[in-house]
């Protein structure tokens, strides 16, 4: 923040006016007049000079800035426009989301650099990610707080400071992956050593194509265990995802190939782009397929969990139920409408678990398990024990479920979904069942955001065959030139579009 203070302007003080020397004795009778010229000269001059004072006073005063002066022709400003809040609110909105992709993108090479020159050699960028993660992670805090009325809003100096703060953060995490960016691109030496990396984005790629068989054969797997109404909520969030991940796949094939002949023809910056934008497509499609076998694993882990649980929980309220017994908040008060909620809750999972026993996949055990949790909770029996195992499968699926469909629809997610998705993976580590509810709501205003943005297999039939729509979307490509712009690529905002042509 910038605080301007007005210089006051000094005004003149009037008063008497000393003489060269003392008046040492009276002036005699027979004085004559030219013994009064020298007095009366000075004295016309000290005139002569306050009149000068006052017209440079007059005109000092007319040509102030200061507030009320008034609003007569000539006046200027010297004040800055003091910026609106929701200006700068929307600018360290935009501020988070870039730092955000650009430790995402970091994050995503590095994977690639450390495939071919090990652990070892990529260690000082690892250190660069951890920081910037930092202090990201305190700019999302700061955000967290001020979405929350912290400071509150009638301060708003010191919302406006606050709003500075998530700038500085982000700034020092760009900045911090910007300063190993010149070192990254020596190890990784694209321009010299082309053939080596495109083997092994080539490598990860074939791994992938020969992958998406079998994940589409286990999502159809999941659709049959989980019919509807269960499918609903039990596959939901994986829908479309094979598809999306060919998608992807389909880029990479493209931009593999052309970088390919880009580096047989001796044009090393177009190589080296399109083999980054093919690393980012093919990293892009391994989330995806990684997040429909995660769901998996997750339902079969619940589906077992499930009865435990319920006997768990059901224990658990038998024994908060006879602590209360003897007390009088036990008909009334919170504490019974919590245990009354829990019971309802858990009879309704149970009749849901035994109604059908033709149909023993016929209910999501995840959403069982999510209830249960979430009904528990008040009464604080969901951080131990069966309970806690319960609330960390649940919700360590949903944490990733939002960050998957993050990473993958970054381009058009903003700032309200990564900062719920980053408290949800603050809370998974300290408090797991209080984590879910952010978790779900990340995902959920990330959806909003990717439908408010567009479909971007709705456009031509080009864009849709090459995959440029989805790599935008994706984030893969900044969009800013009908061919989808340049690729990202680690390092902080100054640094992301290196790899951009130079213009022709």
């Amino acid at each position: 923040m910038t605080i301007n203070a007005e210089v006051p302007v000094a005004a003149a003080r009037g008063g008497p006016v000393a003489g060269a020397g003392g008046h040492r004795q009276q002036v005699a009778e027979g004085a004559t007049s030219a013994d009064l010229v020298l007095p009366l000269v000075a004295l016309g001059g000290v005139g002569v000079l306050a009149g000068y004072g006052y017209v440079r006073r007059t005109r000092r005063a007319r040509t102030r800035t200061t507030p009320g002066a008034g609003a007569g022709a000539g006046v200027v400003s010297t004040q800055p426009p003091v910026t609106p809040l929701p200006v700068l609110e929307r600018q360290a909105g935009a501020a988070l989301v870039q730092a955000d992709d650009c430790l995402r993108t970091s994050r995503e090479e590095l994977a690639f650099a450390e495939a071919r020159f090990g652990a070892a050699a990529v260690e000082p960028f690892v250190r660069a990610v951890r920081d910037a993660e930092r202090e990201l992670s305190a700019a999302f805090a700061i955000r967290l707080r001020y979405d929350r009325g912290v400071p509150e809003p009638k301060e708003e100096a010191a919302r406006r400071q606050a709003l500075a703060g998530i700038v500085g953060r982000c700034a020092e995490a760009g900045r911090r992956l910007d300063a190993e960016a010149p070192a990254f691109d020596q190890l990784r030496a694209l321009e010299q050593e082309m053939n080596e990396a495109l083997g092994i984005a080539e490598t990860r790629f074939r791994e992938l194509a020969a992958r998406t068989g079998n994940v589409d054969a286990t999502l159809a797997d999941l659709h049959a265990r989980y019919p509807a109404p269960a499918a609903s909520t039990a596959t939901t969030t994986v829908t479309g995802y094979v598809e999306q991940a060919k998608d992807r796949l389909v880029f990479a094939t493209t931009h593999l190939n052309q970088a390919r002949q880009a580096a047989d023809l001796g044009h090393t910056g177009e190589a080296v782009r399109s083999l980054r934008a093919a690393e980012g497509a093919i990293s892009q499609a391994d989330v995806l397929l990684n997040d429909v076998d995660r769901l998996a694993n997750s339902l079969a882990a619940a589906a077992e969990l499930v009865p435990a649980t319920l006997t768990g929980a059901e224990s658990e309220i038998a024994r908060a139920t006879v602590k209360t017994t003897d007390t009088a908040a036990s008909a009334t008060g919170p504490l019974h409408t919590h245990l009354t909620h829990a019971h309802t809750t858990l009879a309704a999972v149970r009749e849901e678990l035994t109604g059908d026993r033709n149909r023993p996949h016929g209910h999501d055990p995840l959403d069982a398990l999510r209830h249960i949790v979430q009904a528990m909770l008040p009464l604080g029996g969901a951080r131990d024990g069966i309970l806690g195992a319960a609330a960390w499968l649940v919700t360590r699926n949903d944490v990733g479920s939002a960050d998957g469909f993050v990473v993958t629809h970054q381009g058009a997610v903003g700032v309200e979904a990564r900062t719920r998705l980053a408290e949800a993976e603050l809370l998974l580590d300290t408090d797991p069942a209080s984590a879910d509810e952010p978790a779900l709501e990340a995902r959920e205003l990330a959806e909003r955001d990717v439908r408010v943005h567009g479909n971007p297999y709705t456009g031509t039939a080009d864009e849709h065959t090459s995959g440029v729509g989805g790599a935008v979307l994706g984030g893969i490509l900044l969009g800013e030139d009908p061919d989808g712009g340049p690729p990202l690529t680690f390092g902080g905002p100054a640094t992301r579009k290196r790899r951009a042509l130079p213009p022709t």
